[in-house]
């Protein structure tokens, strides 16, 4: 029987290169979705705090369905989902073809939805933080609406909705493990892969654990990192 330092090495005998191909596929999904869920999360306050009852109640019923559903569920939704639809959509001109979601996209895109909307909710308590003075101020010096977004508001939102972006990022982290039930060799599909075929399912989960608390720990030090930066440009300003 192989040793526990011959299933960690690299190597055609050992199975550290498969892990850290799933610590890469994982650490680049969470990446490509943060963006993606901020910018979704943001536009999802805007709307909920929009003037425009249309506006409210889309974002209000759009968080209200991504907060309900569990993130699993939502990942069958969009992984199978937008594959029949697409495959009804394309036989409508090509009878035979056969249309396959990239698993990677469908996860990042199911994350995303989730992500957003509890992005959403941070990004609509930043906005009711900020006193409404802070926008007559902005117009009484002669800016518009969008420069005083820009620079008056978007700053002050950064730093206050900072702590809760930072929770939901772990939360993404940790999250992008339910993307190994769709196929995605991310580290916990590794980890299971490896401990199937040598029967050592501790040894490889333990891994799979060391490897997520990493994440975590790294992802906390940057994260307190850029809020010591935030606080410092806000107190230059």
């Amino acid at each position: 029987m192989q040793s526990a330092w011959t299933l960690l090495s690299w190597g055609p005998e050992g199975w550290l290169d498969d892990i850290a191909s799933g610590v890469l596929v994982t650490v680049s999904l969470a990446a490509l979705t943060l963006p993606l869920g901020l910018l979704m999360g943001f536009a999802v306050a805007l709307a909920k705090k929009s003037d425009e009852p249309s506006l409210r109640l889309a974002g209000n019923v759009y968080t209200t369905i991504f907060r309900g559903l569990p993130e699993l569920l939502t990942l069958f939704l969009v992984y199978f989902g937008v594959q029949i639809g697409l495959q009804t959509l394309v036989r409508l001109f090509v009878p035979d073809a056969t249309v396959e979601v990239n698993s990677f996209v469908s996860g990042m895109v199911a994350l995303g939805v989730v992500f957003s909307s509890y992005a959403s909710e941070v990004f609509l308590s930043a906005f009711r933080a900020i006193p409404r003075g802070q926008y007559e101020g902005g117009y009484s010096v002669g800016l518009s609406k969008a420069q005083t977004m820009r620079l008056v508001v978007m700053p002050q939102l950064i730093r206050i909705a900072l702590p809760g972006l930072a929770n939901l990022w772990l939360i993404l982290l940790k999250d992008t493990a339910l993307i190994s039930v769709i196929g995605l060799s991310d580290i916990l599909r590794q980890a299971s892969i490896a401990s199937r075929v040598t029967k050592h399912p501790f040894l490889f989960f333990g891994v799979a654990t060391l490897a997520f608390l990493v994440l975590a720990i790294v992802s906390s030090v940057a994260i307190g990192r850029i809020e010591r930066s935030v606080g410092r440009g806000e107190a230059r300003r």
